[in-house]
């Protein structure tokens, strides 16, 4: 059974971004994996202070807050997908926060040994789900290419991207055509290990 670990980065709980991660969920839950969901939103979360704790001291983040149980679920996750609106041409600061966060996952040799950069298990797949209010494609497509690059450095081995734009108003999203249709493909095929 494939564990998804699924990080709402929208503070809106009933946003377009909340709103495809639930149709995600749903099919990958119905498809049998198991789903837990994390509002990030909700959680007392520092950014990385740049310490170095979990290059020197540590095998994981040296913080202790809310996001110390979410990047041990990362950890033990088969799927992780990040659901984010677009917030002035990047991912919202609280998935910001939970990405800068992940630096503790790279081995202290990550800069000069490629083939040994990641303290995660290799093979997980995942999945970025972003919605964006401003209709041009064009305009920060640069998101998920920048994030991708750094989580195949951590041994995540698929990668996919369903991204929504003109979805400005809440339920924007699933009033597309095909979109949810699309999403939740893609949550059955996660979950059957495609």
């Amino acid at each position: 059974m494939k564990k998804v670990l699924c990080l709402l980065g929208s503070p809106r709980k009933k946003g377009n971004s909340a709103d495809m991660a639930r149709v995600f969920c749903d099919a990958a839950r119905q498809a049998g994996a198991e789903v837990e969901s994390v509002h990030l939103n909700g959680l007392e979360a520092r950014g990385c202070q740049a310490c170095y704790g979990c290059k020197r001291n540590s095998e994981t983040c040296v913080l202790e807050d809310g996001l110390t149980p979410v990047l041990e679920s990362v950890r033990a996750c088969d799927v992780l997908v990040l659901a984010t609106p677009v917030y002035f041409g990047e991912v919202s600061a609280q998935l910001k926060t939970f990405i800068d966060r992940t630096f503790s996952f790279l081995t202290p040799e990550y800069a000069r040994d490629k083939t040994k950069r990641s303290r995660l298990a290799p093979g997980k797949t995942l999945v970025f789900l972003i919605a964006q209010g401003h209709p041009r494609e064009d305009l920060f497509a640069d998101i998920f290419p920048r994030y991708q690059y750094f989580f195949t450095w951590f041994g995540f081995a698929a990668t996919h991207l369903v991204r929504a734009c003109g979805v400005y108003d809440p339920g924007d999203a699933l009033a597309k055509p095909g979109l949810a249709e699309e999403i939740a493909a893609l949550g059955r095929r996660v979950a059957a290990g495609a």
